[in-house]
């Protein structure tokens, strides 16, 4: 399954490293479809810290920055559910500023935007996937709750699982101090 899970991110991450790359170099094409949401965010944004990038372009890089990076994470298969989650982030304003397709009158048009508007929504889902796959391995939630049933269960027990966890400690703790004793006789 892991060759899958290789083949499957770099061919969900590879629209993100390009189109992340074009706005990062030329930021100018998809400013104008931005600004339906820069105009929204931006003044927010002074607001939180006024030293924050609010104007169309510099948020355009911003997100292509993001795309490029988190979507090189995933395709590597580096930190790949949080590179997700920033791809499944990157995506809403991009999909809500390029392809609001119930605001256009042309039918041609407004079916091509409804296309892609569907396509990121297919690509959202598939971030979210990527986003909550542990690769086969027993998740945190799981593992607490085994953590605790263990540990239940060794009291239920009377306790003889601890007992012997704590006489392995200590014996562990002899053999290292006799190992380190030893250590210091030795030459050199």
């Amino acid at each position: 399954m892991r060759p899958v899970r290789g083949i499957a991110r770099a061919m969900l991450s590879g629209i993100f490293v390009i189109n992340g790359a074009r706005s990062l170099a030329n930021p100018q094409p998809f400013v104008g479809r931005a600004r339906k949401v820069t105009d929204r965010v931006g003044p927010m944004m002074e607001r939180v810290d006024p030293r924050l990038p609010s104007d169309a372009e510099s948020l355009v890089r911003v997100n292509g920055a993001l795309q490029l990076t988190a979507g090189l994470l995933l395709a590597t298969g580096h930190l790949t559910r949080p590179a997700a989650t920033v791809l499944a982030g990157t995506l809403v304003p991009t999909t809500v500023a390029g392809h609001s397709y119930w605001a256009i009158d042309d039918p041609a048009e407004r079916a091509n935007h409804r296309i892609h508007f569907l396509k990121n929504l297919g690509m959202f889902g598939g971030l979210l996937l990527a986003a909550a796959d542990t690769e086969g391995r027993p998740g945190l939630r799981w593992r607490t709750s085994r953590a605790v049933l263990d540990g239940r269960r060794s009291v239920q027990r009377g306790g003889r699982s601890v007992r012997r966890v704590v006489r392995g400690a200590r014996r562990d703790a002899r053999i290292a101090v006799r190992s380190a004793t030893a250590a210091r006789r030795l030459p050199g």
